[in-house]
């Protein structure tokens, strides 16, 4: 069994860009694709979202999905992350297209995507 950090952990810094890419798993096991992005509120100084690809088949037809950082975990030893949400709560998440992406700093899209993974908004 690997040793799980909470995304929030103070003491456990990582660069967005080390992320990028990363393999994210549930607890499960089941992989739910990669990370594609880390979105930063830059008003507050915090990551917001991290942005997960997920379907498709070698990269076409992935849909992407935004997903609240505090639903992650980081496995440092394998170098992935662990969302906390079954793959079915994914194949239904409201999702986007790597061409059309929402307007991640509206608060209406954000309190209704926090509130999907169960998760109350942090700027509330």
């Amino acid at each position: 069994m690997t040793q799980m950090q909470p995304a929030k952990t103070f003491g456990l810094v990582l660069s967005g860009s080390s992320l990028k890419g990363d393999k994210v798993v549930n607890h499960q096991g089941e992989d739910l694709g990669k990370i594609e992005e880390i979105m930063i509120d830059l008003d507050r100084g915090r990551v917001a979202y991290a942005v997960l690809s997920f379907g498709g088949f070698l990269g076409m037809g992935d849909k992407l999905f935004a997903i609240p950082w505090q639903a992650f975990g980081v496995d440092t030893v394998g170098k992935k992350l662990v969302l906390n949400a079954d793959k079915e709560l994914l194949k239904k998440a409201p999702g986007f297209d790597k061409s059309n992406w929402p307007n991640m700093a509206d608060p209406a899209w954000g309190s209704t995507l926090y509130g999907y993974y169960g998760y109350k908004p942090y700027w509330d």
